[in-house]
């Protein structure tokens, strides 16, 4: 069952399984209470103390803040369901239909946890500085294996497409008539 899996869809399902029950959770316990939600875990934490710390934004503005990294998260969250249920399917994980979900949570996760742990490390918190810089280096790495895998496949196509060239030049040669040429002798020089 393993031999048709690439390296980045299965380190792309390991990672949903940590986004998808983390992230979404986090989203949902934002929505119901914003300002609850960003100080309640670790992970929103830092967000919510350069908001209300160096942006000095207000309730009503705090609640929006927090909908819109709840609504990130949540991206996030469903592009890596979207990959996980395609790249259970034999059919399109064979053919790498799956990664396009996966790259667009890879990028779009990269850039809400880049942008936490600069957040992070203004306001101060470590823990949060550790967890943003930790999965910032997940989705990075996985994107890195990713890009050096299709180039790979891109490399065997080209060879392919060569030899496959290259034999039907070699059957067209073959079907050509061999002439042949009379042979001079060198002449020598005194």
């Amino acid at each position: 069952m393993l031999k048709d899996w690439k390296i980045s869809t299965f380190n792309g399902v390991l990672i949903a399984s940590y986004f998808i029950p983390s992230w979404i959770t986090q989203a949902f316990q934002i929505a119901i209470s914003p300002v609850h939600g960003l100080y309640s875990q670790p992970g929103n934490l830092a967000a919510a103390m350069f908001a209300s710390d160096y942006l000095q934004l207000g309730g009503v503005a705090m609640m929006r803040f927090g909908w819109l990294l709840a609504l990130a998260k949540f991206t996030v969250g469903a592009f890596f369901a979207v990959f996980l249920i395609n790249a259970l399917r034999t059919s399109t994980r064979v053919r790498g239909a799956s990664d396009e979900a996966l790259g667009i949570a890879l990028f779009l996760g990269t850039v809400v946890s880049f942008t936490s742990m600069l957040l992070a490390s203004k306001v101060g918190e470590l823990h949060a500085l550790r967890m943003h810089s930790t999965e910032t280096l997940l989705l990075l790495s996985i994107g890195i294996v990713m890009m050096a895998e299709s180039a790979k496949s891109e490399v065997q196509s080209e060879v392919r497409s060569e030899a496959m060239a290259g034999s039907s030049a070699v059957g067209r040669a073959a079907a050509q008539p061999i002439r042949s040429y009379p042979q001079t002798q060198p002449s020598a020089v005194s």
